[in-house]
């Protein structure tokens, strides 16, 4: 397989912006860490709908593509699955082994590219999760199918939760409350160069960050998996996103955000599950 981090230049660069951010990310109240480490849930709405697709996983062994810093990793770790959690940033897995480790949380993460994972981690698993803001860092959906189906045992969960690419479309700098189509729909092989000051999550951060971003349609994403063998069970849409997509969104009670006055106008969010025939 194909060493993606060691030779694409544009994965190489998102690869040190995540670092960057990571270092960012840990202390910033967007994730809100010492909250999280007292019990305190920063997006029960989300937490509510994760439990809701996947149900109970205690005993059942769990792998988290694309973890970041492992939040998201140690709760299910604390629902009672066996984790491990996976990320291209040797600073957010750093941070992620650490955490772990502080609130005393079995927990395995592993340092990455998604594509070069089969030849670092042996083994299937009970269930891949992967969430909210992962596909526009990925070139290619059709290996990362591949890669979903391998490590998914017969009979095993495929469940993502992500920002809709209908959504993704546009433009996330206008000030006012507008939709402005600003980015492709469809997939280029030629990523979308972006840059910003600090970062989604820190955006009074004195960094200057440079990104490189890949769209990918829902016949994409659905096609991918597919073709990699599995059958899709469940496909939802919501009017409610697990950040602030565009900076005029309010937020609701239950950590999710939404348009203004709780317009129901574009689908903002989607999950889907998808099994591995036995």
């Amino acid at each position: 397989m194909t060493h993606r981090r060691r030779t694409d230049p544009h994965v190489e660069t998102n690869r040190a912006t995540w670092d960057a951010w990571t270092k960012l990310h840990v202390t910033s109240p967007f994730y809100d860490v010492e909250g999280f480490k007292s019990g305190r849930r920063r997006r029960e709405g989300l937490d509510a709908l994760e439990v809701r697709l996947l149900g109970a996983v205690a005993g059942r062994s769990l792998l988290h593509l694309q973890c970041h810093f492992g939040l998201d990793t140690i709760a299910w770790a604390q629902r009672g699955a066996s984790v491990t959690g996976v990320d291209i940033s040797t600073e957010a897995i750093a941070a992620a082994r650490a955490l772990a480790a502080e609130m005393r949380v079995p927990a395995t993460f592993i340092e990455s590219d998604l594509y070069e994972l089969p030849e670092r981690l042996g083994g299937t698993f009970d269930i891949v999760f992967t969430s909210h803001g992962v596909l526009p860092w990925l070139p290619d959906l059709e290996a990362w199918g591949r890669v979903i189906a391998g490590f998914l045992r017969p009979g095993g969960t495929f469940c993502i939760i992500e920002g809709h690419p209908f959504a993704m479309i546009f433009d996330d700098t206008v000030p006012g409350p507008e939709l402005r189509p600003s980015w492709p729909y469809f997939h280029s092989p030629a990523p979308e160069r972006s840059e910003r000051r600090g970062s989604y999550a820190a955006p009074d951060a004195p960094i200057d960050s440079v990104t490189y971003q890949w769209a990918h349609s829902l016949a994409d994403i659905l096609g991918a998996l597919l073709r990699a063998g599995l059958r899709v069970d469940t496909f939802e849409e919501y009017s409610y996103v697990g950040w602030d997509m565009f900076p005029w969104m309010v937020k609701r009670p239950d950590g999710t955000w939404e348009l203004p006055g709780g317009a129901r106008t574009i689908p903002l969010m989607f999950s889907l599950t998808a099994s591995k025939p036995s």
